[in-house]
């Protein structure tokens, strides 16, 4: 996809027939949020997706979904995703649309003097250009850069203190199954149990 002369869709073909989209960039952050919700359970998740993106509904579900995940890495093939700066080596999140939105908002406000509550129909896959082309001196960038830091025995004692209390900082909040599992393997190693299962 070249922003310079592909068209920015706003309408998926299926089957011959065209569906308009809804293609703002809070639809893309509303999906994102919505597949890494672990409330939302099963079937639920495709349906919702399909109520977000289309004003009506395709018949053919598969297509149709397949067109939505097409949609949101901006027209790109899996291996080169949008998560593709938000995501380390061993695929840990280094950004959360819902944790860190004040330091987005901060961000888009500082280098494109772009209000993002006051801006409207701005195309997703803009927002995903101008996302990633954020400058590594925004506050955002300096804290996904912190997430993302692997520390290493090469470091100084302070620069790996520094590092370690950044983290502790900006953590992410990792998903009610891991944090139920820490718990169990916390419980139990401190009642000397077995943690056969847990790990």
């Amino acid at each position: 996809m070249n922003l310079f002369i592909d068209h920015l869709p706003q309408k998926i073909t299926i089957e011959d027939r065209d569906y308009p989209i809804r293609w703002d960039f809070r639809v893309g952050i509303l999906y994102e949020l919505l597949m890494l919700d672990e409330d939302v359970k099963g079937a639920e998740k495709p349906l919702l997706a399909l109520r977000l993106f289309y004003v009506e509904i395709p018949q053919n579900w598969k297509m149709a979904l397949e067109a939505i995940q097409w949609f949101y890495r901006g027209g790109e093939d899996e291996k080169s995703c949008f998560n593709k700066r938000g995501i380390t080596k061993k695929q840990e999140r280094i950004y959360s649309f819902e944790q860190d939105a004040p330091y987005i908002y901060s961000a888009f406000l500082e280098q494109y003097h772009m209000d993002l509550t006051e801006v409207w129909q701005l195309h997703w896959w803009k927002f995903r250009a101008l996302f990633q082309g954020l400058r590594d001196d925004t506050v955002f960038s300096r804290i996904m850069g912190y997430r993302a830091m692997e520390i290493s025995e090469s470091m100084g004692k302070e620069q790996k203190e520094f590092y370690r209390r950044m983290k502790e900082i900006y953590r992410l909040p990792m998903g009610k199954g891991e944090e139920e599992k820490l718990a169990a393997i916390e419980q139990a190693l401190m009642s000397g149990g077995d943690l056969t299962g847990l790990l």
